[in-house]
């Protein structure tokens, strides 16, 4: 069994929705999530269902969050004879590692209204396939008691070496911010390292989207991943 899920196939599963005021369109939304093909097991049938819940879960803050929104900018829009603005929310993802008995990968959502920057979100999963469970990040960390404290520190040093290049800015007061906006649930895997990243404005202006830090691969105490070695 843990031979066969060494891997996980998937395919894309694109759904779209769309809610109208008027007859005039005023929200859109658009889905696309993994779906496991052909027969692969239990690990499968569960990444499926966990993905069906999110695609369900997208669906409905739209329907009850921004739609509301969208039909007050529309009304607002009508009586001041401005354009009519139509929301628009998307749902994607991108797989990251997919060897080894792991399978990652990111979902992202960016959500366009009329007035301000897109509303940028991302969210990491790394599945044990033979469990058939996602792996806590402290698992990459095996007798380290510190994890955390390695992850802030390597992002600190990237935060200094990104202002002093001038490749990129963060909120004054970033350090506070790094410990306060760290969520261990935010990370993946890449062939560079495990990346872990914090939500948008957390720690930086919106220009910078959603920062993200890879820790690479053979720095002292991260494990390599493989799902016989998280065990």
């Amino acid at each position: 069994m843990k031979a066969s899920l060494a891997q996980l196939s998937t395919q894309p599963l694109v759904t779209e929705r769309e809610w109208t005021e008027d007859g005039i369109p005023v929200l859109t939304a658009s889905c696309s999530l993994p779906q496991p093909v052909k027969p692969q097991g239990a690990a499968a049938r569960r990444v499926r269902r966990y993905y069906q819940l999110q695609r369900r879960c997208f669906f409905r803050y739209c329907e009850t969050w921004l739609l509301p929104q969208a039909r007050a900018e529309y009304h607002a829009a009508l009586a001041a004879s401005r354009p009519l603005p139509c929301f628009r929310a998307e749902l994607g993802y991108r797989v990251t590692w997919n060897q080894d008995g792991l399978w990652s990968l990111y979902t992202h959502t960016r959500e366009t209204c009329p007035g301000g920057p897109p509303l940028l979100g991302r969210r990491g999963d790394t599945w044990d396939l033979a469990a058939g469970y996602p792996i806590p990040l402290k698992a990459f960390f095996p007798g380290v008691r510190s994890w955390k404290g390695t992850l802030l520190a390597f992002a600190a040093g990237e935060v200094t070496r990104q202002e002093a290049a001038g490749v990129a800015r963060y909120h004054d007061h970033w350090r506070q911010a790094l410990r306060r906006h760290f969520n261990p649930q935010n990370y993946y895997l890449t062939e560079d390292g495990l990346a872990f990243f914090y939500p948008m404005y957390a720690i930086a202006p919106a220009v910078e989207g959603t920062p993200v830090f890879t820790l690479p691969f053979g720095t002292p105490g991260l494990r390599q991943p493989a799902a016989q070695a998280l065990q």
